[in-house]
């Protein structure tokens, strides 16, 4: 077949697909400046794995480790412990590896039995939690919702915690709603659990989307390696670090958080490589884009970015909010991510019928309900990243106000749960016969 041919056939199959840019579901980055899309292109073919042939990739790769560590306050940023991974799934799951692993090397030189770990965390994680539990054979311990409170509390972690509990996950920036945990208070009764019990249990803090914001907007929260407790952090470098899908990082406080044993020092081609990893090749042009995103912005640069991500997820919240039918859940002054329900009385039509409506304009707005306890809840989500600016948000607005009318002119709704679609995006209900869901 003629490559202009093939090209066409694939390029027109191609336009069935939603538009990126309207896609607020997603926590991805759709958006790039052109110089870090054509670093990429420059570097698409080279192997990531590849240390001894690709070496200037390997430092770059490395200085951002060392950028992340020092952002997030680890004690010495040269001894604190990272890699690049294809996402923060991986680094979720490696990070997940290591809580185990450290906990079966205390265990066994404690001579104790280093069967049936656990690991606890709120029933809102993202799934990779789930899968890492379901994969690697630990006990998922989730800490249910309980009326406003969406996410985990420092009593809930605590209380389900006992010897065989390997960590406790805290995200920053939970995926239903936008919302920190109170990673400081996590850690503090950690610290009393531990006095009372003798259980020294680590911390990870999951900050796929917040470990990229915070720092910038939120200086002051304790949350990262400044607090004792937290042996590891993961963030994806795709979302909040503004990078086209898909790298994430994975970090530890030091090389005493990640088991020299899970290390894997390989002879490849001439050079000694130490990875830590779930695959093996895959192209560097992430990292790079990364690092020329580090570069370019800097600091204050990340700062104005986020602060405009919040400032328009904050104001389009609240107009929102003013249309009469919305009441908001957050308003995306934490992640700039925000969910709203419809208020009580409203029972012709549904947050499903709403998201459908608004994919008419071609908008893609998740609707879904939360997990155990309020299963009863169902809410629309907004994610705004950089790129979805106050101009775009006033068309989501304008389309917002066409299609009430007609919703509201309903009998009853049209859609539920079950025929709303299929793009959750992290807010996928827990699988309720996961061992240890309590």
């Amino acid at each position: 077949m003629d490559p202009d041919t093939a090209y066409q056939i694939v390029h027109d199959e191609l336009m069935l697909d939603g538009n990126a840019r309207l896609n607020l579901a997603t926590f991805v980055s759709t958006w790039a400046e052109p110089q870090a899309e054509r670093l990429m292109a420059e570097c698409a073919d080279k192997n990531m794995i590849d240390k001894d042939e690709y070496p200037q990739t390997a430092e770059l790769e490395v200085r951002c480790t060392a950028m992340l560590a020092r952002l997030w306050h680890a004690p010495d940023a040269h001894q604190a412990v990272g890699c690049s991974t294809t996402g923060s799934s991986e680094a979720a799951m490696l990070a997940g590896l290591a809580l185990k692993r450290r906990w079966q090397h205390a265990r066994r030189a404690a001579g104790k039995s280093a069967e049936r770990p656990n690991l606890v965390m709120g029933v809102n994680v993202q799934v990779c939690w789930e899968k890492f539990a379901a994969y690697f054979e630990v006990e998922a311990r989730y800490v249910p919702m309980d009326g406003d409170r969406y996410h985990l509390s420092a009593q809930g972690a605590a209380e389900l915690c006992d010897e065989n509990t390997i960590g406790v996950i805290a995200v920053l920036g939970s995926t239903f709603d936008g919302s920190y945990e109170p990673v400081a208070d996590i850690a503090q009764a950690l610290d009393d659990l531990q006095q009372s019990s003798g259980w020294d249990i680590p911390l990870h803090v999951d900050a796929a989307s917040g470990g990229m914001i915070a720092p910038f907007l939120d200086p002051d929260l304790p949350w990262d390696f400044r607090l004792p407790r937290v042996a590891s952090i993961n963030t994806s470098g795709h979302k909040y670090g503004l990078v086209m899908p898909g790298v994430g990082w994975a970090l530890w406080r030091d090389a005493a958080a990640l088991p020299e044993d899970l290390i894997f020092h390989v002879d490849y081609l001439g050079g000694d490589m130490p990875t830590f990893a779930l695959n093996f090749s895959r192209p560097g042009a992430q990292v790079i884009a990364q690092y020329y995103n580090f570069l370019r912005l800097g600091f204050d640069g990340y700062r104005r970015v986020q602060q405009t991500c919040r400032d328009v997820a904050t104001r389009l919240a609240g107009e929102i909010a003013k249309l009469g039918p919305f009441e908001l859940i957050t308003d995306g002054s934490e992640l700039p991510v925000f969910a709203v329900r419809l208020r009580e009385d409203i029972d012709n039509f549904s947050v499903f019928d709403v998201s459908a409506a608004l994919r008419e304009h071609g908008w893609l707005v998740p609707a879904y309900t939360f997990p155990a306890n309020r299963t009863d809840l169902a809410a629309l989500r907004i994610v705004v990243r950089n790129g979805f600016g106050h101009d775009l948000a006033d068309l989501l607005l304008d389309d917002l106000r066409r299609v009430l009318p007609r919703l509201q002119t309903q009998q009853t709704p049209h859609r539920d749960a079950d025929n709303a679609g299929g793009f959750a995006h992290g807010a996928e209900t827990k699988n309720p016969q996961q061992p240890g869901r309590r």
